[in-house]
């Protein structure tokens, strides 16, 4: 795989996947990206708008349609999963032939469905760590020092890609272990996505004014984890919560504040599922998800 100059489409410009798709763009590789009329029509028109804690603020031309109709080498999956079945369709499979697919979804399941999906495809699974919000159609807020990805994925054979992305601005660490990569996540998250959301409260009013219902739902994610043969910690996520900015508020709980369709079954879900097929009991994760629809406005 060349990785001079790749050719790179990015199924969701969001805030995610808009961040990566303009700074690989900046850094001179040939972005298309794959979203709605209206999104579209705006990328056309005026490109990829950064305004970013970290890297500036910037503009840059992208290509930009509804569906991919030519191959490339690298695909960024980076819609929400209560969006992905419809955006899939914005991919033939026979279009998209033996590229290097890379979801930056939440959850566990998503992995095995776009193996399904794109059988000639290599897709890696992985995770981001960056604060990033689409605030119209083609403009991006990054508001975190940092965009990082972690992948499960050979360094032998994906050094090079890996470099790509850090040359392009973004933090980039690769792994064997493909179920800690994702376990290494949603263990952090699902605690942090379900509280802040039920209790409709930011990190700091969930660790002082809930921490007994934070450690209880922390034991039980970590507990699940290490079922599925994750090294996960409680003691661990809890002192990354607790370094957690007091302000922070989970996408889940922005979601439900705006009225969007929420990730429960992506997030909560997942770890709901593991528990009940190892036999792990989860009785705090379950009211929180059970609560969550009546708490949302």
């Amino acid at each position: 795989m060349s990785t001079s100059r790749q050719t790179v489409a990015v199924l969701g410009p969001g805030g995610v996947g808009g961040l990566i798709a303009a700074l690989l763009a900046r850094a001179g590789h040939r972005v298309r990206c794959l979203a709605g009329d209206r999104t579209a029509a705006a990328l056309r028109e005026r490109g990829l708008h950064v305004d970013s804690v970290h890297h500036g603020e910037f503009t840059v031309p992208v290509e930009a349609g509804t569906v991919l109709r030519e191959p490339v080498d690298t695909l960024f999956v980076t819609v929400k999963q209560t969006a992905l079945p419809e955006a899939l369709d914005r991919v033939p499979a026979d279009v998209l032939g033996p590229a290097t697919v890379i979801p930056l979804l939440n959850g566990l399941d998503h992995v095995a469905l776009l193996r399904a999906r794109f059988p000639a495809a290599r897709v890696l699974a992985g995770t981001v760590k960056v604060e990033a919000t689409r605030t119209a159609p083609g403009r991006i807020a990054h508001t975190s020092p940092f965009a990082d990805l972690e992948l499960a994925a050979p360094e032998a054979e994906f050094a090079p890609l890996a470099e790509l992305l850090r040359e392009a601005g973004l933090g980039v660490r690769l792994r064997d272990d493909e179920n800690a990569v994702l376990w290494d996540k949603l263990s952090f998250l699902a605690p942090f996505a379900l509280l802040t959301t039920r209790h409709r409260a930011d990190t700091g009013t969930v660790r002082t004014r809930h921490r007994a219902e934070l450690l209880t739902v922390l034991a039980e994610t970590a507990a699940v984890a290490r079922a599925a043969g994750a090294p996960v910690e409680a003691e661990t996520l809890l002192a990354v919560f607790d370094r957690f900015p007091p302000t922070a508020k989970s996408s889940m709980q922005r979601d439900a504040e705006a009225a969007r369709p929420l990730e429960l079954d992506a997030i909560a879900g997942a770890v709901l599922r593991t528990a009940r097929t190892h036999g792990i009991p989860t009785p705090a994760t379950a009211r929180l998800l059970a609560a969550i629809p009546a708490a949302a406005p």
